[in-house]
């Protein structure tokens, strides 16, 4: 998964959560970097066709930029259980945020075929746990977001 791919998942999931366009404050909040720096991403975004940007409204993603970010969501959930459920990876959260922008299709694919990916991927992402909602964890813990 490249930088756009984790801007689009981004910008769908506070589309989730706010039932409307994305602010770019919000969205610069939540990749931790500056807003100049999520304005020049939903610019590349816009151009490429995946968002569409209206000033002090927010930026919404297109049909094939839904697509896009619910492949990205799915491999992110992907990587959480492998790490949490298969690794028994404490901080399976930083670590699966670390390794999203690094792990291709074909990696997230042959990791899918050890953790059983459920039909309901990526729909189980929850987005104010920022966790995948078939998440099993040994240690104990609570899935909520670190």
């Amino acid at each position: 998964m490249n930088t756009a791919d984790q801007y689009l998942k981004a910008i769908y999931l506070i589309q989730q959560m706010e039932d409307g366009p994305a602010a770019t404050g919000k969205l610069a909040d939540m990749l931790d970097v500056s807003p100049a720096s999520a304005n020049e991403m939903i610019g590349k975004l816009e151009s490429r066709g995946f968002a569409e940007h209206e000033k002090y409204k927010g930026v919404q993603l297109t049909d094939e930029g839904i697509v896009r970010a619910r492949d990205a969501i799915q491999t992110y959930c992907i990587i959480e259980r492998f790490l949490a459920n298969v690794l028994a990876v404490k901080e399976f959260r930083k670590e699966a945020r670390e390794l999203e922008a690094v792990i291709d299709g074909t990696v997230a694919e042959r990791l899918d075929t050890i953790i059983e990916r459920r039909p309901e991927c990526p729909d189980c992402f929850d987005p104010e746990d920022d966790a995948c909602a078939c998440l099993e964890l040994p240690f104990g813990e609570e899935p909520a977001a670190d």
